[in-house]
Protein backbone atom coordinates (compact mmCIF):
# COMPACT_ATOMS: atom_id res chain seq x y z
CA UNK A 1 0.00 0.00 0.00
CA UNK A 2 1.11 3.58 -0.76
CA UNK A 3 3.97 2.28 -2.91
CA UNK A 4 3.68 5.15 -5.38
CA UNK A 5 2.83 7.97 -2.96
CA UNK A 6 5.06 10.66 -1.54
CA UNK A 7 4.01 11.87 1.91
CA UNK A 8 5.23 15.09 3.54
CA UNK A 9 8.15 14.56 5.89
CA UNK A 10 7.85 15.38 9.58
CA UNK A 11 7.78 19.19 9.76
CA UNK A 12 10.96 20.67 11.17
CA UNK A 13 9.79 23.50 13.36
CA UNK A 14 12.07 26.32 14.47
CA UNK A 15 12.49 26.91 18.18
CA UNK A 16 9.33 28.25 19.75
CA UNK A 17 6.87 26.84 17.25
CA UNK A 18 4.47 24.54 19.12
CA UNK A 19 4.18 20.86 18.32
CA UNK A 20 0.58 19.94 19.04
CA UNK A 21 0.99 16.60 20.75
CA UNK A 22 -2.17 14.48 21.14
CA UNK A 23 -4.24 15.61 24.10
CA UNK A 24 -1.92 18.46 25.05
CA UNK A 25 -2.70 22.16 24.99
CA UNK A 26 -0.14 24.20 23.01
CA UNK A 27 2.12 26.51 24.96
CA UNK A 28 0.55 29.92 24.46
CA UNK A 29 3.59 32.14 24.84
CA UNK A 30 4.08 35.55 23.21
CA UNK A 31 7.46 34.48 21.83
CA UNK A 32 6.08 31.61 19.76
CA UNK A 33 6.85 32.09 16.08
CA UNK A 34 3.60 30.53 14.95
CA UNK A 35 1.23 32.92 16.70
CA UNK A 36 -0.24 35.85 14.85
CA UNK A 37 -3.61 37.58 14.46
CA UNK A 38 -5.38 38.70 11.26
CA UNK A 39 -2.73 37.16 8.95
CA UNK A 40 -2.35 38.60 5.44
CA UNK A 41 -0.29 36.33 3.18
CA UNK A 42 1.96 37.67 0.40
CA UNK A 43 4.36 36.00 -2.08
CA UNK A 44 7.06 38.50 -3.00
CA UNK A 45 8.09 38.37 -6.68
CA UNK A 46 11.45 40.02 -5.94
CA UNK A 47 12.84 37.87 -3.10
CA UNK A 48 10.65 34.80 -3.65
CA UNK A 49 9.85 34.81 0.07
CA UNK A 50 6.43 34.36 1.58
CA UNK A 51 5.41 37.00 4.11
CA UNK A 52 2.58 37.27 6.62
CA UNK A 53 1.57 40.65 8.03
CA UNK A 54 -0.57 40.63 11.17
CA UNK A 55 -2.17 42.86 13.76
CA UNK A 56 0.48 44.87 15.58
CA UNK A 57 2.29 45.36 12.23
CA UNK A 58 4.37 42.25 12.94
CA UNK A 59 5.67 40.34 9.93
CA UNK A 60 6.72 36.72 9.44
CA UNK A 61 8.93 35.37 6.65
CA UNK A 62 9.14 31.91 5.13
CA UNK A 63 10.68 30.08 2.18
CA UNK A 64 8.15 27.24 2.16
CA UNK A 65 4.97 28.25 4.09
CA UNK A 66 5.96 25.70 6.75
CA UNK A 67 8.81 27.17 8.81
CA UNK A 68 8.57 30.86 9.72
CA UNK A 69 10.85 33.46 11.23
CA UNK A 70 9.63 36.62 12.93
CA UNK A 71 10.73 39.90 11.33
CA UNK A 72 9.39 42.27 13.99
CA UNK A 73 7.40 45.41 13.32
CA UNK A 74 7.48 46.76 9.78
CA UNK A 75 5.91 50.11 10.72
CA UNK A 76 6.50 51.87 14.03
CA UNK A 77 3.45 54.06 14.44
CA UNK A 78 0.34 55.55 12.93
CA UNK A 79 0.36 58.88 11.07
CA UNK A 80 -0.40 62.02 13.10
CA UNK A 81 -3.71 62.51 11.31
CA UNK A 82 -4.81 58.99 12.26
CA UNK A 83 -3.83 59.45 15.92
CA UNK A 84 -5.69 62.75 16.06
CA UNK A 85 -8.84 61.02 14.78
CA UNK A 86 -8.66 57.70 16.66
CA UNK A 87 -6.54 58.48 19.72
CA UNK A 88 -4.56 55.22 19.72
CA UNK A 89 -1.39 53.82 18.16
CA UNK A 90 -3.07 50.47 17.44
CA UNK A 91 -2.28 48.94 14.06
CA UNK A 92 -4.66 46.17 13.04
CA UNK A 93 -5.07 43.80 10.12
CA UNK A 94 -2.58 45.04 7.48
CA UNK A 95 -2.87 44.05 3.83
CA UNK A 96 -0.17 44.48 1.19
CA UNK A 97 -0.08 45.05 -2.56
CA UNK A 98 2.80 45.87 -4.91
CA UNK A 99 2.26 48.59 -7.54
CA UNK A 100 5.25 49.04 -9.82
CA UNK A 101 8.28 49.14 -7.52
CA UNK A 102 6.27 50.35 -4.54
CA UNK A 103 5.00 48.10 -1.75
CA UNK A 104 1.78 49.44 -0.19
CA UNK A 105 0.65 48.37 3.26
CA UNK A 106 -2.94 49.23 4.19
CA UNK A 107 -3.38 49.33 7.98
CA UNK A 108 -6.34 49.80 10.31
CA UNK A 109 -6.14 52.17 13.27
CA UNK A 110 -8.91 51.53 15.79
CA UNK A 111 -9.81 50.24 19.24
CA UNK A 112 -12.14 47.43 20.25
CA UNK A 113 -15.87 47.93 19.78
CA UNK A 114 -15.90 51.48 18.38
CA UNK A 115 -16.40 53.06 14.95
CA UNK A 116 -13.88 55.87 15.51
CA UNK A 117 -11.46 54.25 13.08
CA UNK A 118 -9.45 54.77 9.94
CA UNK A 119 -7.51 52.89 7.30
CA UNK A 120 -4.17 54.45 6.35
CA UNK A 121 -1.60 53.68 3.69
CA UNK A 122 2.14 53.24 4.33
CA UNK A 123 4.73 52.56 1.61
CA UNK A 124 8.18 50.99 1.21
CA UNK A 125 10.54 49.91 -1.55
CA UNK A 126 10.68 46.30 -0.33
CA UNK A 127 8.44 43.77 1.37
CA UNK A 128 10.18 44.02 4.75
CA UNK A 129 9.91 47.78 5.15
CA UNK A 130 10.20 49.98 7.03
CA UNK A 131 6.88 51.31 5.72
CA UNK A 132 6.38 55.09 5.84
CA UNK A 133 2.83 56.46 6.26
CA UNK A 134 1.45 58.31 3.22
CA UNK A 135 -2.11 59.21 4.16
CA UNK A 136 -5.58 58.14 5.26
CA UNK A 137 -7.71 56.24 2.78
CA UNK A 138 -11.03 56.31 4.66
CA UNK A 139 -12.14 57.14 8.18
CA UNK A 140 -15.32 56.62 10.17
CA UNK A 141 -16.88 57.72 13.43
CA UNK A 142 -20.02 56.94 15.42
CA UNK A 143 -22.20 58.76 12.90
CA UNK A 144 -21.18 56.33 10.12
CA UNK A 145 -22.92 53.11 9.17
CA UNK A 146 -19.73 51.12 8.72
CA UNK A 147 -16.38 50.69 10.50
CA UNK A 148 -13.14 51.57 8.66
CA UNK A 149 -11.04 48.51 9.46
CA UNK A 150 -9.92 45.25 7.78
CA UNK A 151 -8.71 46.50 4.39
CA UNK A 152 -8.00 44.23 1.43
CA UNK A 153 -6.95 45.38 -2.04
CA UNK A 154 -8.27 43.78 -5.22
CA UNK A 155 -7.82 44.75 -8.87
CA UNK A 156 -10.32 44.35 -11.70
CA UNK A 157 -8.83 41.66 -13.92
CA UNK A 158 -9.96 43.39 -17.13
CA UNK A 159 -9.66 47.12 -16.46
CA UNK A 160 -6.88 47.25 -13.87
CA UNK A 161 -9.02 49.46 -11.62
CA UNK A 162 -8.12 48.93 -7.96
CA UNK A 163 -10.62 48.65 -5.13
CA UNK A 164 -10.40 48.37 -1.38
CA UNK A 165 -12.85 46.04 0.35
CA UNK A 166 -13.24 46.69 4.06
CA UNK A 167 -15.64 46.84 6.98
CA UNK A 168 -16.74 45.20 10.18
CA UNK A 169 -20.08 44.81 11.94
CA UNK A 170 -22.70 47.63 11.92
CA UNK A 171 -23.58 47.81 8.22
CA UNK A 172 -21.58 45.11 6.51
CA UNK A 173 -18.68 44.94 4.06
CA UNK A 174 -17.99 47.79 1.63
CA UNK A 175 -16.00 48.12 -1.59
CA UNK A 176 -14.39 51.48 -2.40
CA UNK A 177 -12.65 52.57 -5.61
CA UNK A 178 -8.97 53.52 -5.23
CA UNK A 179 -6.70 55.86 -7.16
CA UNK A 180 -4.03 53.42 -8.38
CA UNK A 181 -1.48 56.20 -8.83
CA UNK A 182 -1.62 57.39 -5.22
CA UNK A 183 -3.04 54.32 -3.49
CA UNK A 184 -5.60 56.53 -1.72
CA UNK A 185 -9.36 56.76 -2.18
CA UNK A 186 -10.52 57.27 -5.76
CA UNK A 187 -14.08 58.28 -4.93
CA UNK A 188 -16.02 60.13 -2.27
CA UNK A 189 -18.01 58.36 0.42
CA UNK A 190 -17.82 54.92 1.99
CA UNK A 191 -18.35 52.71 -1.06
CA UNK A 192 -21.03 50.11 -1.83
CA UNK A 193 -22.18 47.28 0.42
CA UNK A 194 -21.37 43.79 -0.93
CA UNK A 195 -22.01 41.59 2.14
CA UNK A 196 -24.26 41.97 5.17
CA UNK A 197 -25.52 39.83 8.04
CA UNK A 198 -29.27 39.63 8.80
CA UNK A 199 -30.89 42.11 11.14
CA UNK A 200 -31.68 39.51 13.83
CA UNK A 201 -27.96 39.05 14.69
CA UNK A 202 -25.43 41.63 15.85
CA UNK A 203 -24.07 42.25 12.36
CA UNK A 204 -21.06 40.04 12.98
CA UNK A 205 -19.21 40.06 9.65
CA UNK A 206 -15.62 41.21 9.12
CA UNK A 207 -12.21 40.39 7.66
CA UNK A 208 -13.16 40.55 3.94
CA UNK A 209 -10.76 39.20 1.34
CA UNK A 210 -11.35 39.08 -2.45
CA UNK A 211 -9.24 37.09 -4.89
CA UNK A 212 -9.68 36.30 -8.59
CA UNK A 213 -9.35 32.77 -9.95
CA UNK A 214 -8.43 32.87 -13.67
CA UNK A 215 -9.36 29.20 -14.08
CA UNK A 216 -13.00 29.74 -13.04
CA UNK A 217 -13.14 33.45 -14.05
CA UNK A 218 -14.82 34.28 -10.74
CA UNK A 219 -13.92 36.73 -7.98
CA UNK A 220 -14.26 35.07 -4.56
CA UNK A 221 -15.23 37.07 -1.47
CA UNK A 222 -14.16 35.49 1.83
CA UNK A 223 -15.64 36.92 5.06
CA UNK A 224 -15.69 35.93 8.72
CA UNK A 225 -18.99 35.50 10.54
CA UNK A 226 -19.42 35.60 14.30
CA UNK A 227 -17.10 36.43 17.17
CA UNK A 228 -13.35 35.81 17.11
CA UNK A 229 -13.73 34.78 20.78
CA UNK A 230 -16.12 31.91 20.07
CA UNK A 231 -17.98 31.09 16.85
CA UNK A 232 -15.87 32.65 14.07
CA UNK A 233 -16.30 30.82 10.75
CA UNK A 234 -15.30 31.59 7.17
CA UNK A 235 -17.92 32.06 4.43
CA UNK A 236 -17.48 32.55 0.67
CA UNK A 237 -19.47 34.10 -2.15
CA UNK A 238 -18.44 34.58 -5.77
CA UNK A 239 -19.13 36.96 -8.65
CA UNK A 240 -18.15 37.55 -12.26
CA UNK A 241 -17.69 41.23 -11.35
CA UNK A 242 -15.25 42.50 -8.73
CA UNK A 243 -17.94 44.82 -7.34
CA UNK A 244 -20.53 42.05 -7.05
CA UNK A 245 -23.17 40.93 -6.51
CA UNK A 246 -21.53 38.04 -4.63
CA UNK A 247 -23.64 34.87 -4.48
CA UNK A 248 -23.19 31.70 -2.47
CA UNK A 249 -23.52 28.05 -3.52
CA UNK A 250 -27.34 28.36 -3.42
CA UNK A 251 -27.29 31.57 -5.50
CA UNK A 252 -28.26 33.60 -2.46
CA UNK A 253 -26.75 37.06 -2.24
CA UNK A 254 -24.21 37.70 0.49
CA UNK A 255 -26.32 40.77 1.30
CA UNK A 256 -29.45 38.65 1.95
CA UNK A 257 -31.08 39.90 5.15
CA UNK A 258 -33.50 36.94 5.31
CA UNK A 259 -30.84 34.49 6.51
CA UNK A 260 -32.96 33.09 9.34
CA UNK A 261 -30.91 29.92 9.87
CA UNK A 262 -27.32 31.19 9.34
CA UNK A 263 -26.93 29.38 6.01
CA UNK A 264 -26.09 32.23 3.61
CA UNK A 265 -22.48 31.91 2.48
CA UNK A 266 -20.51 28.82 1.52
CA UNK A 267 -18.82 27.85 4.81
CA UNK A 268 -15.27 26.69 4.08
CA UNK A 269 -14.04 26.46 7.71
CA UNK A 270 -15.42 26.49 11.25
CA UNK A 271 -14.51 25.15 14.68
CA UNK A 272 -13.61 21.45 14.49
CA UNK A 273 -12.23 18.48 16.36
CA UNK A 274 -11.02 14.98 15.52
CA UNK A 275 -11.16 12.03 17.95
CA UNK A 276 -7.68 12.70 19.34
CA UNK A 277 -5.45 15.73 19.65
CA UNK A 278 -6.17 19.43 19.87
CA UNK A 279 -9.65 20.68 18.99
CA UNK A 280 -10.04 24.18 17.58
CA UNK A 281 -12.56 26.99 17.56
CA UNK A 282 -12.98 30.24 15.69
CA UNK A 283 -11.06 30.09 12.39
CA UNK A 284 -11.32 33.47 10.74
CA UNK A 285 -9.95 36.72 9.37
CA UNK A 286 -8.33 34.84 6.55
CA UNK A 287 -6.27 35.73 3.53
CA UNK A 288 -5.87 33.65 0.36
CA UNK A 289 -2.78 33.06 -1.78
CA UNK A 290 -2.37 31.86 -5.34
CA UNK A 291 1.39 31.51 -5.55
CA UNK A 292 3.71 31.58 -8.55
CA UNK A 293 3.23 27.82 -9.08
CA UNK A 294 -0.58 28.21 -9.25
CA UNK A 295 -0.96 26.53 -5.86
CA UNK A 296 -3.65 27.90 -3.56
CA UNK A 297 -3.60 28.42 0.23
CA UNK A 298 -5.95 29.61 2.95
CA UNK A 299 -4.24 31.44 5.84
CA UNK A 300 -6.22 32.30 8.96
CA UNK A 301 -5.97 32.67 12.70
CA UNK A 302 -7.64 30.16 15.00
CA UNK A 303 -7.76 29.32 18.70
CA UNK A 304 -7.71 26.12 20.76
CA UNK A 305 -11.13 25.06 21.98
CA UNK A 306 -9.89 25.64 25.55
CA UNK A 307 -9.08 29.27 24.66
CA UNK A 308 -9.18 31.80 27.46
CA UNK A 309 -9.63 35.51 26.84
CA UNK A 310 -6.19 37.02 26.39
CA UNK A 311 -4.67 33.90 24.81
CA UNK A 312 -2.82 34.52 21.55
CA UNK A 313 -4.20 33.36 18.21
CA UNK A 314 -2.49 30.59 16.27
CA UNK A 315 -1.91 30.89 12.52
CA UNK A 316 -2.87 27.99 10.25
CA UNK A 317 -1.91 27.63 6.59
CA UNK A 318 -4.09 25.17 4.65
CA UNK A 319 -3.92 23.89 1.12
CA UNK A 320 -6.87 24.89 -1.09
CA UNK A 321 -8.12 22.51 -3.76
CA UNK A 322 -11.05 23.23 -6.08
CA UNK A 323 -14.32 21.41 -6.68
CA UNK A 324 -15.45 20.60 -10.20
CA UNK A 325 -18.08 23.35 -10.02
CA UNK A 326 -15.56 25.98 -8.96
CA UNK A 327 -15.72 26.25 -5.16
CA UNK A 328 -12.66 26.26 -2.87
CA UNK A 329 -12.02 23.25 -0.62
CA UNK A 330 -9.72 23.72 2.38
CA UNK A 331 -7.54 20.91 3.71
CA UNK A 332 -8.47 19.61 7.18
CA UNK A 333 -4.77 19.59 8.09
CA UNK A 334 -2.15 22.32 8.39
CA UNK A 335 0.03 22.58 5.27
CA UNK A 336 3.29 20.63 5.28
CA UNK A 337 4.22 20.54 1.60
CA UNK A 338 1.55 18.14 0.31
CA UNK A 339 0.62 17.88 -3.39
CA UNK A 340 -2.09 16.02 -5.27
CA UNK A 341 -0.87 12.63 -6.52
CA UNK A 342 -2.44 9.77 -8.47
CA UNK A 343 -4.08 7.27 -6.11
CA UNK A 344 -5.27 3.69 -6.47
CA UNK A 345 -8.41 2.16 -5.04
CA UNK A 346 -6.38 0.12 -2.57
CA UNK A 347 -4.75 3.31 -1.27
CA UNK A 348 -8.13 4.79 -0.44
CA UNK A 349 -9.79 1.78 1.20
CA UNK A 350 -9.88 2.06 4.98
CA UNK A 351 -11.32 3.92 7.96
CA UNK A 352 -11.60 7.68 8.19
CA UNK A 353 -12.68 10.37 10.60
CA UNK A 354 -15.23 12.56 8.81
CA UNK A 355 -16.43 16.03 9.80
CA UNK A 356 -19.43 17.74 8.19
CA UNK A 357 -19.05 21.52 8.45
CA UNK A 358 -22.72 22.21 9.10
CA UNK A 359 -23.91 25.79 9.69
CA UNK A 360 -25.54 26.14 13.11
CA UNK A 361 -26.93 28.99 15.26
CA UNK A 362 -24.57 30.00 16.78
CA UNK A 363 -21.77 28.23 14.95
CA UNK A 364 -20.49 25.34 17.05
CA UNK A 365 -17.41 23.12 17.01
CA UNK A 366 -18.07 20.24 14.60
CA UNK A 367 -16.63 16.85 15.61
CA UNK A 368 -15.85 13.71 13.66
CA UNK A 369 -17.58 10.39 13.13
CA UNK A 370 -16.08 7.19 11.75
CA UNK A 371 -16.44 6.47 8.04
CA UNK A 372 -15.27 3.25 6.37
CA UNK A 373 -14.60 2.73 2.65
CA UNK A 374 -14.47 -1.00 1.83
CA UNK A 375 -12.82 -2.89 -1.07
CA UNK A 376 -16.24 -3.87 -2.48
CA UNK A 377 -17.14 -0.13 -2.83
CA UNK A 378 -19.64 -0.18 0.00
CA UNK A 379 -19.24 2.33 2.79
CA UNK A 380 -20.64 3.21 6.19
CA UNK A 381 -20.78 6.35 8.33
CA UNK A 382 -21.23 5.78 12.02
CA UNK A 383 -23.50 2.79 12.54
CA UNK A 384 -26.66 3.81 10.74
CA UNK A 385 -25.70 5.12 7.29
CA UNK A 386 -24.96 2.68 4.46
CA UNK A 387 -23.42 4.08 1.30
CA UNK A 388 -21.48 3.31 -1.86
CA UNK A 389 -18.28 4.91 -3.09
CA UNK A 390 -16.33 5.10 -6.35
CA UNK A 391 -13.29 6.77 -7.85
CA UNK A 392 -14.15 9.70 -10.11
CA UNK A 393 -10.57 10.29 -11.19
CA UNK A 394 -7.12 9.46 -9.83
CA UNK A 395 -7.49 11.76 -6.79
CA UNK A 396 -11.27 12.25 -6.48
CA UNK A 397 -13.88 9.97 -4.91
CA UNK A 398 -17.66 10.17 -4.70
CA UNK A 399 -19.77 8.69 -1.91
CA UNK A 400 -23.56 8.32 -2.23
CA UNK A 401 -26.38 7.54 0.21
CA UNK A 402 -30.10 8.33 0.17
CA UNK A 403 -30.41 11.38 -2.12
CA UNK A 404 -26.98 12.78 -1.25
CA UNK A 405 -23.64 12.65 -3.04
CA UNK A 406 -20.41 13.72 -1.35
CA UNK A 407 -17.40 14.39 -3.56
CA UNK A 408 -13.89 14.51 -2.06
CA UNK A 409 -10.37 15.29 -3.17
CA UNK A 410 -7.84 12.91 -1.57
CA UNK A 411 -4.29 14.09 -0.81
CA UNK A 412 -1.35 12.71 1.20
CA UNK A 413 -0.71 15.02 4.16
CA UNK A 414 0.79 15.28 7.63
CA UNK A 415 -1.58 14.48 10.51
CA UNK A 416 -0.97 17.32 13.00
CA UNK A 417 -3.13 15.71 15.69
CA UNK A 418 -1.43 12.29 15.68
CA UNK A 419 1.91 13.50 14.27
CA UNK A 420 2.31 11.09 11.36
CA UNK A 421 1.58 10.92 7.63
CA UNK A 422 -1.91 10.03 6.45
CA UNK A 423 -4.46 10.69 3.69
CA UNK A 424 -6.70 13.75 4.00
CA UNK A 425 -10.04 14.20 2.28
CA UNK A 426 -11.72 17.53 1.60
CA UNK A 427 -14.89 18.04 -0.35
CA UNK A 428 -18.54 19.01 -0.29
CA UNK A 429 -21.90 17.40 -0.79
CA UNK A 430 -24.40 18.28 -3.51
CA UNK A 431 -26.12 20.66 -1.10
CA UNK A 432 -22.94 22.75 -0.75
CA UNK A 433 -21.91 21.61 2.73
CA UNK A 434 -18.13 21.22 3.12
CA UNK A 435 -16.66 17.99 4.46
CA UNK A 436 -13.29 17.21 6.04
CA UNK A 437 -11.67 13.95 6.95
CA UNK A 438 -8.52 11.94 7.38
CA UNK A 439 -7.59 8.28 7.26
CA UNK A 440 -6.53 6.46 10.42
CA UNK A 441 -5.11 3.03 11.13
Amino acid sequence: MYENLSFPQEPKHPAGRPVLEPGKHPDLTPDSLWFTHDPAIYHDPVSGNYYVYGTGADALRSKDLISWERMGKVIEGVPDEAFAHVGTQNIWAPDIVKVGNEYRLYCSNSSFGVQQSCIFLAVADNAEGPFVPRGIVVKTDNTCIVNAIDANIIEDNETGQQYMVYGSFWDGIRILKLNKETGLAGEEGLGECIAHRPLWCDGAIEGPYIIYNPDTEYYYLFVSYGSLNSDYNIRVGRSKSVTGPYLDHNNRAMTDLDDFDNTVGYMIACGYGFHEGQQYMGPGHNSVLRDFDNEWYLVHHIRPKEFKRGDISTMHVRKILWSEDGWPLASPEVYSGEKLQPLKEEDIVGKYERIRLTPTVPQGVQTSITMELRPDFTASMGISIHAQWKMVDEYTIALTYANTTETYKVIPCWDYELWKPTLAITGKDDKGICLWGKKYE
